[in-house]
């Protein structure tokens, strides 16, 4: 299968109600454009300064989302077009976010990254925390805190993965009780996207089902 078919097959494969986000991290400008012309129109990138040439390149119908770490002094530049910043771990870059986005006139929308991994790389909020950052947005005018994301382990330990995934969404659901902006839970990756789903995800984020295996 080719990237065009593997997009088409995601597409339809998906329920209407899950958005399918296309991993393009490290992906050419062709590779991208392969998936596009089958219909995909959100991607995601981990690098800033990587989303920002490939989005001054490719078509601007493409929305473009942040999903990897992100550091406080790059927000400035991916500010005038992201869509959706993923990964929002500390109420220091959401500050950046909103300083940032006033000074371009947009509203930005941000999902709170949570750990829900037992590994020591993965970044995110603790569920205090993320209650606490939910408090502070309050006040800040130009983003919108549309929901959570995380990742889950990386093993083989299906139960394990299901109950992490359990825990963000039983986060999610008390969350989205007092937060009516809340309606994305992004949640799965290539390898777990199926249980993610099951567990109540809306967001997937996809990359080598599409692309292939990453370069590096």
């Amino acid at each position: 299968m080719n990237i065009k078919e593997n997009t088409k097959y995601l597409l339809n494969e998906l329920p209407i109600e899950v958005q399918l986000v296309a991993v393009s991290k490290t992906k050419s400008n062709k590779e991208i454009l392969e998936s596009y012309e089958a219909g995909q129109r959100v991607f995601g990138e981990n690098k800033v300064q990587e989303m920002t040439r490939k989005h001054e390149l490719l078509p601007k119908d493409i929305e473009w989302h942040m999903i990897g770490h992100v550091q406080s002094n790059k927000v400035k530049y991916m500010a005038p077009f992201v869509t959706l910043i993923h990964g929002v771990d500390s109420l220091k870059l959401l500050k950046e976010i909103n300083k940032q986005a006033l000074k371009n006139n947009r509203v930005i929308s941000c999902l709170l990254q949570v750990n829900i991994a037992k590994e020591s790389t993965k970044f995110g909020l603790s569920n205090m925390e993320c209650i606490e950052a939910l408090r502070a947005a309050e006040s800040l005018e130009n983003i919108i805190v549309k929901g959570l994301m995380g990742m889950a382990t990386y093993t083989d330990d299906l139960t394990q993965i299901e109950q992490e995934f359990d825990g963000l969404k039983q986060l999610y659901d008390q969350l989205a009780k007092k937060h009516s902006k809340f309606e994305i839970l992004s949640m799965g990756m290539s390898g777990d996207y199926k249980i993610a789903i099951a567990k109540g995800s809306n967001m997937i984020r996809v990359g080598s089902k599409i692309f292939g295996e990453r370069n590096y």
